[in-house]
C-alpha cells in the first residue's frame, strides 16, 4: 500500500464531502443550533473536509500500530517465550518469540 500525503487525502475528502452535499444530490450535513436544524455552511463543510482528511491521514499513520498491540501477547506471556527460547538455546530466530512477534509485524505491516 502506497503511503498518501495529506493533500491526497484532502481531495479525497473533498470528493466525498461534495457527494454529501444536497446542491449534488446528497443527504446534506447538518448542523444543529438552537433547536434549529440547518444544512452545514460552506465554512463547515470546509472544515469537514479538513476533519476527515486528518482522520484519514492518522489512520494511515497509525491503525497498524493499534493493531499491533492488540495483537501481541501480554509482557508477561512474551518474557515466558523468551525465557523458554533461552533454556532451550533459541535466541534467535528460531524460538517461539521471535516466530510470535514476526507473525504480528507481518500480519499488521508497517505502511510504506
Amino acid at each position: 500500500m502506497a503511503i498518501k500525503t495529506l493533500e491526497q487525502f484532502t481531495a479525497e475528502a473533498q470528493t466525498e464531502i461534495d457527494a454529501l452535499k444536497t446542491a449534488n444530490g446528497g443527504a446534506g450535513m447538518k448542523a444543529q443550533v438552537n433547536n434549529v436544524v440547518r444544512e452545514f455552511t460552506d465554512a463547515e463543510y470546509a472544515q469537514a473536509v479538513k476533519d476527515l482528511a486528518a482522520s484519514k491521514l492518522d489512520s494511515q499513520d497509525n491503525d497498524y500500530k493499534k493493531a499491533r498491540q492488540e495483537s501481541y501477547g501480554a509482557i508477561g506471556e512474551q518474557l515466558d517465550l523468551l525465557y523458554h527460547d533461552m533454556t532451550a538455546d533459541k535466541g534467535d530466530k528460531t524460538g517461539e518469540w521471535y516466530k510470535a512477534v514476526k507473525k504480528v509485524k507481518d500480519d499488521n505491516p508497517k505502511p510504506s
